[in-house]
């Protein structure tokens, strides 16, 4: 009953990890190639490729469990990209985030109010 759990909590976990770099790969994939240039980070077919292999790595683990070394690499790199090159590209474009209200909170629909002066 006990190794149940602990498999079921495994494969909760490696069903998150291809997740996170499932969206991490489709992030570094949507920028574009100058804002990685601009942001002085490595190039956008370097971080593709190792996003890619990280991800393919966990979809890999999915069936074979024996792959510990090879995830916890894959996951370092996932982590940089998220913590340090994604906000560095985001800055650089100017966020783009959903929901995100973009200028000062006094503005209305037809521009900034300056309170009738």
């Amino acid at each position: 009953m006990l190794i149940q759990g602990f498999s079921w909590v495994m494969f909760l976990l490696s069903v998150g990890l291809l997740v996170f770099s499932g969206f991490a790969l489709i992030d570094a994939a949507i920028r574009r190639e100058d804002a990685y240039r601009a942001a002085d980070k490595q190039t956008k077919p370097f971080w593709l490729i190792v996003l890619g292999l990280s991800f393919l790595v966990n979809v890999a683990n999915l069936t074979l469990a024996s792959m510990w070394f090879l995830l916890i690499i894959g996951l370092v790199a996932t982590i940089v990209y998220m913590v340090d090159v994604r906000p560095a590209l985001r800055g650089l474009s100017g966020g783009g985030g959903w929901g995100r209200r973009r200028g000062s909170s006094s503005d209305g629909p037809y521009g900034p109010w300056n309170g009738g002066r």
